[in-house]
């Protein structure tokens, strides 16, 4: 049986519809995203990088293991999520941190998401097309 008595830091990260629950424990280095490594869940380099920006940037990235699970988005709303929750869980987890991170702008969430449809329109703000006669 094994107990949850492991320290472990909690990080929420969001962005447009994602979400990313981010768990940091103490570890080599080990991403795990929805039961997946880190290269099977995002095959794209950039966005592996963009992943990992706040442990390199703090010099963490072999203290701690990250498992996290993701859903709604897409793939760069996604990465962009669980960088905002990695960063939020090493603010969380040493206050030194955040400091760093915050300078880089990795604590801010980014508030943009999708306008909703308005009733009489097509979308958001596109209107039917005129017609005089």
């Amino acid at each position: 049986m094994t107990t949850t008595a492991e320290r472990y830091s909690y990080g929420t990260g969001k962005r447009k519809c994602a979400v990313a629950q981010v768990r940091l424990l103490p570890g080599n280095g080990n991403v795990i995203i929805n039961g997946k490594t880190l290269e099977e869940a995002f095959p794209s380099g950039v966005l592996r990088r963009r992943i990992l920006e706040p442990l390199q940037l703090t010099q963490t990235a072999s203290k701690f293991n990250v498992v996290a699970r993701t859903s709604g988005g897409g793939v760069a709303g996604q990465a962009d999520a669980l960088r905002h929750g990695i960063s939020r869980a090493l603010a969380k987890d040493d206050e030194a941190l955040r400091l760093i991170l915050r300078a880089q702008g990795f604590l801010t969430r980014d508030s943009r998401i999708k306008e909703r449809k308005k009733y009489g329109l097509k979308r958001a703000r596109k209107a039917p097309q005129y017609t005089k006669r």
